[in-house]
């Protein structure tokens, strides 16, 4: 019973890992400081087990998981976390193309773009890079100007 309520102290002591609400940077965690929580789980156990008279050299925990009704909320916490990754990898890549394309144009005299058309090109250049399925061509057959 000591040991159980030695682990569960330091289960609430510690957060779980970097992501967690309940750490902050630097802090050591269940899953990323083994060592510190190991010798922190030691010095619990042993201040409750000094009393029957028992010495713990070591105590480390050799598995660590969300019970089950919290895992499947982490599962999506950590999906939502990886799709934001990719989307701004994404994001970064399509804005550094849309740049290069542009100065391209310009640097080799292609075509001479006002603001407007500039800005029609990035949006259309974006929608692009950024989609998450095949874009279909639009072809503007008028002009963007009216009148």
């Amino acid at each position: 019973m000591q040991s159980e309520a030695a682990v569960r102290h330091l289960a609430s002591a510690f957060a779980y890992d970097e992501d967690d609400t309940g750490s902050r940077a630097g802090e050591p965690t269940l899953l990323g400081a083994g060592d510190v929580v190991g010798q922190a789980l030691v010095r619990e156990l042993q201040a409750r087990l000094d009393q029957a008279g028992v010495v713990v050299e070591e105590a480390r925990l050799t598995h660590l998981a969300y019970a089950p009704e919290i895992a499947q909320v982490m599962l999506r916490r950590q999906q939502a976390e990886a799709i934001i990754a990719a989307r701004q990898k994404i994001v970064h890549g399509a804005v550094s193309m849309v740049e290069m394309a542009l100065a391209e144009l310009s640097a080799k005299k292609v075509v001479e773009l006002d603001d407007e058309r500039k800005a029609a090109m990035v949006q259309n250049l974006m929608t692009v890079l950024c989609a998450e399925s095949d874009v279909q061509p639009v072809i503007n057959a008028g002009t963007l100007y009216t009148g």
